[in-house]
């Protein structure tokens, strides 16, 4: 069944009183209110009217374990009634070490040692103040730039918005902040000026030298990346091919790579490490949210090679933290969900449904007009929607697709994780990342669902006075 969700009916009052919602922050939008949830169950989210949502997007592409994970509520009844909270610098704690000890035997070499705190934008920032203090202990007291890429996303604290490759926070919060040097980002879908893929990664490793060359490689901190994009780029993969030249150019001038595993760790590409995907482009430091607590507690962990913390707590060590750092509650939630994901093979899982997933979009494809693309790894896809497929043309600034599509899914049952990035100049996209635990069944009523949804958004988009070929 794809209707029988009214969002609108239901939930259509303001809110007027004192306090409310997180979204009375946001942009209003009366015609549009959101679902109040109250329970969650599997990969399914219930409202107080008992409708019924597929999380096509786990969140945020968060929710690794979906909801009402036995295993992880039952440690959180019994951690909370042993140890909540010791702070990391003056104790240590058994579930820290534990976490710490699984995470490392499951990354493998190189990746020895793990820093914890509260989420992606925090484990962000720690892994470039590591970087510096690296750097800073061995004389190399002039590296201070990184590179990233535009488009990218790399966290919302005011120390993180400028590594990433936004425009719109760029501008509100410019000189607030530390900008990083941008390169393009290999887009495969719209390589400019008639490039191959290949010919366009060719070019930006070009780019990337250049920059390095401008700036001075003594002057180069970090290199930072997603290797498999989030909602900046609509899941944009990078090849092994591309990261493997841009190791060789790091490693002889001392830069480090910062692989940015906020949506991709953690199994959701079909390995535990996305990065594993491109074993000659292996980063130095590997940074892991989201998908590590599933959703069910806020965690953030910096991956750092067991050489490099080693030396550096004989020299200036790592004297930086937060007050919720290594806590115990969500270190021993952490350990929970990574013993889910490993036991219940979730990764293969990912690797497999993925695939089908993968498959029934673009078979959806042959009957929407407005989806463009599939693209990503394991369960981290994204779905590009676009006003002609053959052109490969974007919708027009005021039909803004991904915010269209999210509250069209209300009514279809689903919650869909979309933003406009970029004002829509590298195109929309909705994130069609539901949670590991996915079967093959309902992956085929989701993707119903999404197809009813789409068509409802052409005709809305097409009211709206865009052009659908």
């Amino acid at each position: 069944m794809s209707k029988g969700h009214n969002v609108l009916e239901v939930h259509a009052d303001a809110w007027t009183g004192p306090g409310g919602p997180q979204d009375v922050f946001a942009r209003e939008d009366p015609d549009w209110p959101l679902p109040r949830i109250v329970s969650g169950d599997d990969i399914y989210l219930y409202d107080q009217a008992g409708n019924r949502y597929i999380d096509v997007s786990s969140g945020p592409v968060a929710s690794n374990l979906g909801h009402n994970n036995r295993r992880v509520i039952e440690t959180i009844k019994h951690q909370a009634e042993t140890l909540c909270f010791a702070q990391s610098r003056v104790a240590r704690t058994n579930e820290n070490m534990e976490l710490a000890e699984k995470l490392a035997l499951t990354a493998g070499d190189g990746y020895e040692r793990a820093f914890f705190v509260s989420g992606g934008s925090e484990a962000i920032d720690t892994a470039v103040k590591f970087s510096r203090q690296w750097a800073f202990a061995n004389g190399e007291k002039d590296r201070k730039k990184v590179i990233s890429f535009m488009p990218s996303y790399h966290g919302g604290l005011i120390s993180t918005i400028g590594f990433g490759g936004d425009e719109v926070p760029l501008e509100v919060f410019d000189g607030m902040m530390q900008v990083s040097e941008k390169i393009p980002a290999p887009m495969s879908y719209r390589p400019p000026d008639g490039l191959t893929p290949e010919q366009n990664e060719d070019r930006i490793i070009g780019l990337f030298q250049e920059t390095v060359d401008r700036v001075g490689p003594e002057k180069v901190l970090a290199f930072m990346y997603e290797p498999v994009g989030g909602v900046a780029t609509g899941c944009n993969v990078l090849s092994n091919r591309f990261l493997k030249a841009i190791r060789q150019i790091c490693t002889t001038h001392g830069i480090l790579m910062i692989a940015d595993e906020v949506m991709a760790g953690a199994g959701r590409t079909g390995k535990f490490l996305a990065a594993s995907h491109t074993p000659d482009g292996m980063p130095d430091l590997i940074v892991l949210a989201k998908g590590i607590g599933a959703g069910y507690t806020p965690l953030g962990i910096m991956l750092a090679p067991a050489a490099m913390v080693d030396r550096l707590a004989k020299m200036l060590g790592y004297p930086y933290g937060h007050t919720a750092a290594a806590n115990p509650l969500s270190c021993a939630i952490g350990t929970a969900a990574l013993e889910e994901t490993l036991e219940r093979d979730l990764i293969g899982n990912a690797e497999r449904m993925g695939q089908y997933l993968t498959d029934r979009l673009w078979a959806l494809a042959e009957e929407s007009p407005v989806i463009g693309d599939v693209r990503g790894r394991g369960l981290l896809l994204a779905t590009e929607v676009v006003a002609n497929r053959e052109t490969k043309e974007r919708f027009p600034a005021d039909v803004v697709a991904p915010d269209m599509i999210r509250r069209l899914g209300f009514n279809h049952g689903l919650t869909i994780y979309g933003r406009r990035t970029n004002n829509g100049k590298f195109g929309d996209w909705i994130m069609t990342s539901p949670p590991l635990i996915i079967t093959a069944e309902q992956i085929d009523e989701m993707v119903e669902r999404f197809g009813a949804t789409l068509k409802d958004f052409a005709d809305e988009a097409v009211r709206a006075g865009a052009k659908v070929a």
